[in-house]
């Protein structure tokens, strides 16, 4: 069992608070990223989890939000998200080129690797406007705060998974 941590990162122009549009727990924010099995096969595809999205464990002790078969070596693993940890990415982070904490997962079986920036997002300018619905499946975004009279833009947008220790 292993607890990753998706970590994000982005430069932030005139913009701060990064985070799901429901908030770093939102129940119907999907998360999307492939998976590597124990055996170093790499899924083909993208697989979505949201904290919404719940399946009954092998032998009904529990709920997680994702039982997956491996193609190749036919091992079942599991991802189980844990909210309460995540923060809205700020300026001052993004600034310094640091990280911000956004959704923890409980692997079993497989690690998460290659996350995409989708849909759902949002974020508010300095000035207070708020951004609801940003797309970033593109890899960035930018608007102009009437508000603030000035351009607001999200881009070179990061990721990792940390490995958090219980």
């Amino acid at each position: 069992m292993v607890n990753c941590m998706l970590m994000i990162s982005a430069d932030l122009e005139n913009l701060t608070n990064l985070q799901p549009q429901g908030g770093c727990d939102d129940p119907n924010f999907s998360y999307f990223f492939k998976l590597k099995c124990g055996c170093g096969e790499l899924s083909q595809k993208e697989t979505c989890v949201s904290l919404a999205e719940t399946l009954p464990t092998q032998g009904g002790k529990g709920t997680t939000n994702l039982i997956q078969k491996c193609k190749f070596c036919g091992r079942e693993g599991t991802v189980t998200m844990i909210p309460g940890r995540g923060k809205p990415l700020t300026q001052e982070a993004a600034q310094s080129g640091g990280f911000s904490p956004l959704m923890l997962f409980d692997c079993r079986g497989y690690e998460p690797v290659d996350f995409v920036f989708g849909v759902g997002w949002k974020v508010e300018s300095l000035a207070g406007t708020q951004y609801e619905d940003v797309d970033l499946s593109g890899g960035d975004y930018a608007e102009y705060d009437e508000k603030g009279e000035c351009p607001v833009m999200i881009s070179n947008l990061r990721f990792k998974f940390e490995v958090v220790k219980h």
